[in-house]
């Protein structure tokens, strides 16, 4: 087995589309999750008030949406 047989076009495509969907995925589910709580601005808890235990849910949600 050589390199040639390993890394083919098709196979570098395919990985490409597919990361490109996990990144929309991604993107989609905090989107979703920015709507699901109108009260709360992301971006005024993460900088502006610096709140901690926010940006650790943050993590957790990212996390688990990429699992």
């Amino acid at each position: 087995m050589d390199m040639g047989d390993v890394l083919q076009l098709q196979y570098i495509v395919a990985a490409l589309v597919y990361s490109a969907v996990g990144v929309a995925v991604f993107f989609v589910s905090f989107l979703l999750l920015d709507l699901l709580t109108p009260k709360v601005s992301v971006w005024r808890e993460l900088v502006e008030k610096q709140n901690l235990a926010f940006g650790v849910f943050l993590a957790g949600a990212a996390l688990g949406i990429a699992i």
